[in-house]
């Protein structure tokens, strides 16, 4: 289960990660299952523990007055996955985060990540994907307030055509900040352009 997390460090790091480096993570990272529909986090919660995901499938959302839901995120394998505001200022997440699928996630508390970016490695990773986040949050902004939904939708499939085979129309679509029955239209279009 560690491996899938060592080979991505050494993928977003020019430093080694040294033999003692991984004891070190093994000895502070809590591999925990969770069951399809099982809460990792709840709002109004202090997000405790990160999680990089090995298996499985997780979504990131609020819900609103109304109790419509709103997909911030949806995460698969090799993604790290938590409300990092509230990990990190230690103050009440406003998302719930639930696996979509039997999730496998490597756990980390704050204290055990704040020691963890001590080695090397894994402060270039940190700061690669930091760096990587902000942008890509950037662009969902960009792309939520610029374009509209086909373009929305066309780069979706671009970027992560695995999305739609993993999560269910509802939960695309909210991800895209569209309805259902625009997303069913969507997708008709898109496949009657593709033939």
């Amino acid at each position: 289960m560690h491996e899938a997390l060592f080979t991505y460090i050494r993928q977003r790091s020019t430093t080694p990660l040294t033999g003692e480096d991984m004891n070190f993570l093994k000895s502070m990272l809590l591999p925990k299952k969770f069951r399809k529909g099982e809460y990792m986090l709840v709002e109004g919660e202090v997000c405790k523990l990160g999680g990089f995901i090995v298996k499985g499938a997780m979504r990131q959302y609020s819900v609103d007055d109304k109790g419509v839901e709103h997909v911030i995120q949806l995460l698969l394998e090799n993604w790290w996955v938590g409300d990092r505001e509230s990990f990190e200022k230690e103050t009440p997440s406003l998302y719930y985060i639930d696996a979509w699928e039997e999730t496998e996630v490597l756990l980390i508390p704050k204290n055990s990540y704040d020691a963890m970016k001590r080695i090397p490695a894994v402060a270039e990773m940190d700061n690669t994907i930091i760096n990587k986040h902000v942008s890509a949050l950037q662009k969902r902004v960009r792309d939520i307030i610029g374009l509209t939904a086909i373009e929305r939708y066309e780069n979706l499939v671009q970027a992560h055509p695995e999305f739609l085979q993993r999560f269910p129309q509802r939960i695309i679509a909210s991800y895209l900040g569209i309805t259902q029955e625009t997303l069913s239209r969507l997708r008709h279009n898109y496949k009657s352009s593709e033939v």
